[in-house]
């Protein structure tokens, strides 16, 4: 059975993959690198308990298949431009580093709709950044999905996104898909399945993919 290692299972999406990667019996082990206890008991699962200011630093001798990384924030929640860079970018690569350290083939990592580095939008640059900087680590399977507004309920409540979720969702037969409000559910579902079925060295996951999978 192969081994998983996951980052951001306190998160929206992360929740969601945890209990997926559980309920689908392909894995044997589950390792998740979080900031404080997630709560989840299953006899599958090892917390890593740590700061990810110091994940280099982490004490991690296990072999791992496929990496998860759900991490992110907003640029409220963050506070300034340099604390969201260090989340989206700085850990998510530190992560992937660790994974590729300990063997990983496959590293799927949940990015946003609209990632560009060049863009003049700074959330889609630092998102796109954050995609270049991953191909460079050179996994055998790069797999990035590319959501739109998430549904789901949070623990923290964003006025902002649950308006727009409302908007999205009221005009949503006029929407394009890619633009669609998607669940995060939906969201775990289809890192799961590309991690069990992709095979391509670089896959890009549009959320109107995810929006019309079944």
């Amino acid at each position: 059975m192969k081994t998983a290692l996951i980052a951001g299972a306190t998160g929206l999406i992360g929740r969601s993959l945890v209990e997926k990667i559980l309920e689908s019996g392909k894995y044997g082990k589950v390792f998740l690198v979080t900031r404080k206890p997630c709560g989840i008991v299953d006899d599958k699962i090892t917390e890593l308990i740590t700061d990810f200011d110091l994940l280099s630093q982490l004490k991690f001798n296990q072999s791992v298949d496929d990496a998860f990384c759900t991490l992110g924030t907003t640029m409220k929640h963050a506070g300034s431009r340099e604390k969201f860079k260090k989340v989206d970018y700085e850990y998510i690569l530190s992560f992937a580093r660790l994974a590729k350290k300990s063997g990983a083939k496959k590293f799927l990592v949940i990015s946003s709709m609209g990632a560009n580095p060049k863009s003049k939008v700074f959330y889609n640059q630092v998102k796109g950044q954050t995609e270049e900087a991953l191909k460079n680590i050179r996994f055998k399977q790069l797999v990035i999905l590319r959501p739109s507004l998430l549904l789901g309920e949070r623990k923290e409540k964003r006025f902002g996104e649950q308006l727009g979720a409302f908007v999205m969702q009221s005009l949503r037969i006029l929407i394009p898909d890619n633009y669609k409000a998607v669940k995060a559910e939906k969201v775990a579902d289809k890192m799961l399945r590309m991690a069990l079925g992709s095979k391509e060295p670089l896959s890009i996951v549009e959320s109107g993919a995810i929006v019309r999978q079944s």
